[in-house]
């Protein structure tokens, strides 16, 4: 394993799970929600949801705000943004190994 980590290493960690994928993509068309809400909508507890909260959090993909006794959860698109570019730039590097594997096995 590398001494330095990929861009987005946690980004791509937390979206690993598809429970956390679904979250963001509900938080994408919602602006913001509760963990509360979110439950409502998911086969799990208020607490399981909670959870994956503090993962997307961790990632830097949510950002918690106080809205009275709840807390408000909001999507942050520069991680993701940051993510599909390394993605991209990683997508061109393939393409050019892989045309140059293709020439090889060609001649």
């Amino acid at each position: 394993m590398s001494e330095y980590p990929l861009p987005g290493t946690h980004v791509f960690g937390a979206l690993s799970d598809p429970t956390r994928r679904t979250i963001v993509d509900w938080l994408a068309v919602e602006e913001s929600g509760t963990a509360t809400a979110l439950a409502d909508r998911l086969p799990m507890s208020r607490q399981a949801v909670a959870r994956h909260l503090l993962e997307l959090e961790k990632a830097g993909i949510v950002v918690p705000r106080k809205s009275g006794r709840e807390t408000r959860f909001s999507l942050r698109v520069e991680p993701l943004s940051d993510a599909a570019d390394w993605l991209v730039s990683r997508a061109s590097l393939w393409d050019r190994s892989l045309g140059r594997l293709k020439q090889q096995l060609e001649s």
